[in-house]
């Protein structure tokens, strides 16, 4: 798989905004604002529809359930064979939980603007304040397209050492899933937010020992930043099942256990 199949550069976005069948844009930014949005793009609340309610151990953002889903796509205007561009303004860290959800549902063409929104104006590209009013798609989703952990074999993961913690260090730090890797997904982006060249992520990877010899998974802190960090294994032909509830469901459940610190674990900066 090529990096191009997961992650869209602006400058190529903006080239296939212009195309016979533009992508169906989808802007996931936590606060739109007055700042504008890119030209078409349709907004997606992350907490309320690309997450179900939670309940019991779920977490707080489990999955929707696949025919709300359906409902919302269609309303974004999404049809069946449709691409699909998603951005937020935190360089693709909140759009990979979209990237996951939609994929997780049989949408095969969906990509993450790499850089998101602080890209697409850095390379001078338009912006738009008018309300985008798509046209109903007939899109048809089907769940259990991408790889799913359950609390239990995330315990499994984590104690064979290939369970990779996508949050920040002091989250991690706080707690965690015990024997679990700290592997921060920002530590893929570069200071301007763009992912890092192939070379330098798969460098990393290897360094955490993921070189796609075994089967690895991904956690968070709700299932967000680790669905963004699967997109990155993606790009470089590398894959991870992904802990939905992560730690929001783990730490939920007094019979599971917590770790605090970094001394129990091997921690690649």
């Amino acid at each position: 798989m090529s990096r191009s199949e997961h992650f869209v550069s602006a400058v190529d976005l903006a080239a296939l905004l212009a195309g016979p069948r533009p992508p169906v844009l989808l802007d996931v930014r936590e606060a739109p604002g007055s700042v504008g949005h890119l030209p078409g793009a349709v907004y997606v609340d992350l907490p309320t529809q690309l997450a179900g309610p939670p309940s019991g151990y779920s977490g707080r953002r489990p999955l929707p359930g696949i025919a709300d889903l359906q409902w919302l796509a269609r309303s974004w205007g999404i049809d069946d064979g449709d691409a699909v561009v998603v951005y937020d303004d935190v360089a693709g860290t909140k759009a990979g939980r979209a990237y996951w959800v939609l994929r997780w549902a049989g949408i095969a063409d969906v990509r993450v603007l790499d850089g998101g929104l602080g890209a697409w104006t850095a390379a001078g590209l338009p912006l738009s304040t008018a309300a985008s009013a798509p046209s109903p798609g007939g899109v048809t989703l089907t769940a259990g397209h991408l790889a799913e952990l359950t609390a239990d074999q995330a315990a499994e993961y984590a104690a064979a050492g290939r369970l990779f913690d996508a949050r920040g260090a002091a989250q991690f730090a706080a707690g965690h899933i015990p024997g679990a890797v700290s592997a921060p997904t920002r530590d893929s982006l570069d200071a301007a937010g763009l992912l890092l060249d192939e070379t330098a992520l798969r460098e990393r990877f290897a360094a955490l020992g993921v070189d796609g010899s075994q089967p690895v998974g991904l956690y968070c802190g709700g299932g967000v930043a680790a669905a963004h960090a699967v997109a990155v294994l993606r790009s470089v032909g590398l894959d991870a099942a992904l802990f939905v509830g992560s730690f929001s469901a783990w730490s939920s459940d007094p019979d599971r256990p917590v770790a605090t610190g970094v001394t129990d674990v091997a921690v690649v900066p």
